[in-house]
C-alpha cells in the first residue's frame, strides 16, 4: 500500500457525468486510479462509488485534493468519505462474557489481517469472565450495567470514544440494549453481530429453541446499531447447513464460528471503506 494513496467513497443522486466528473478532477489533481468500483440503484436513483488512487509527484496536497473533492459534492449533492489508506481507524470494542468473538478480532488484528488500532476493550462483566490471554495489555474499562446505572454507564462508554477519539465501535457480544439517544450518537460508526433466527427465536437458547423446531440452516448477521433493535442496514450475513444429527451444543459451536468470521469481514469492510448507506440498506464494495 502506498503511502500517498487515498480512497474515496460517496452516494449522490444519479445523472449523467458523475464518473467523468471524478476523473477529470483526480487527472488535474495529478492523481492515479487504482481501483474502482460502482453501483447505480435504479430503485432509489442513487449513484455509489468506491475510488483508490495514488497521488503522483507534484500532485496537489491531500487538503487540496479534499476541497476539490468537496466542491464536486457540493454540485453533484454527495455524501462522502474521503481518507489516506494508510491511516487506520480507531475501534474500541464491547463484550459482555462470551469472548469468541473479541478473541478472533483481536487475533486478526495482532496478525495484521484487520487494519485497525484499538483503543479500549469495554465490559459489563469483570476480566474475569474473558481468557487470560485475549486482552493482553490493552486498555480494559469495567462498567457494570444495572437498571439504576445503564444511563450513566452509555455515558461513560461515550465520554470513551471521545477521549480515545474511537472512530468505530463493535459489540462483540456486547449482550446490552443501547439506548435510541446512545444509538443515534453512534449512528454509522457501530457494528453488531447476532445470530440470524430473529425474529423467529428471541430470548434465551435460540440456538435450543432452534434445534427443538429442526432448523436446517443457522446463520449469523452483523449490522450498524440503530434504535430499531437488531434492524439496522445490514452489511455481513453468512449460513451453514445443519441436519437432524447436530445437537445442541454442535448448534452453538457452530454459531460461534459463523458469528466470527461473519463480525470479521463486516469489521475489514468498514475498517477499508468499503461500506456506503443506502438507506435501510448498505451498498458493500467487496474486494
Amino acid at each position: 500500500m502506498s503511502d500517498r494513496s487515498m480512497v474515496l467513497a460517496f452516494s449522490c443522486p444519479d445523472r449523467p457525468g458523475i464518473v467523468s466528473a471524478l476523473s477529470s478532477l483526480l487527472f488535474e489533481a495529478g492523481c492515479n486510479i487504482l481501483d474502482a468500483q460502482q453501483f447505480d440503484d435504479t430503485e432509489t436513483d442513487h449513484f455509489f462509488m468506491r475510488v483508490v488512487f495514488d497521488r503522483l509527484e507534484g500532485a496537489n496536497s491531500q487538503t487540496g485534493i479534499a476541497a476539490s473533492v468537496q466542491n464536486l459534492a457540493t454540485r453533484l449533492g454527495m455524501t462522502f468519505t474521503l481518507r489516506e489508506r494508510a491511516a487506520k481507524k480507531r475501534v474500541m470494542l464491547l463484550v459482555s462474557k462470551l469472548d469468541h468473538c473479541l478473541a478472533d478480532l483481536l487475533y486478526r488484528w495482532r496478525i495484521g489481517e484487520l487494519p485497525m488500532e484499538v483503543t479500549a476493550v469495554v465490559s459489563n462483566h469483570g476480566r474475569e469472565h474473558l481468557a487470560s490471554t485475549v486482552l493482553g495489555e490493552l486498555p480494559f474499562h469495567h462498567l457494570p450495567v444495572t437498571k439504576q446505572t445503564k444511563m450513566e454507564q452509555e455515558t461513560r462508554i461515550w465520554e470513551l470514544v471521545q477521549e480515545t477519539s474511537t472512530d468505530l465501535v463493535v459489540l462483540a457480544r456486547y449482550m446490552q440494549i443501547l439506548s435510541d439517544g446512545f444509538s443515534a450518537k453512534l449512528s454509522g460508526r457501530c457494528i453488531n453481530i447476532h445470530h440470524s433466527f430473529l425474529p423467529g427465536f428471541k430470548g434465551a437458547k435460540p440456538y435450543h429453541q432452534a434445534h427443538e423446531r429442526g432448523v436446517k440452516l443457522i446463520g449469523a448477521t452483523a449490522h450498524y446499531v440503530t434504535s430499531d433493535l437488531d434492524e439496522g442496514p445490514i452489511i455481513e450475513q453468512d449460513v451453514e447447513r445443519i441436519s437432524h444429527r447436530d445437537t445442541p451444543d454442535d448448534l452453538v459451536r457452530k454459531g460461534r464460528d459463523i458469528e466470527r468470521r461473519v463480525l470479521a469481514r463486516a469489521v475489514l469492510h468498514h475498517l477499508e471503506d468499503r461500506v456506503v448507506p443506502n438507506g435501510k440498506k448498505t451498498v458493500v464494495f467487496t474486494g
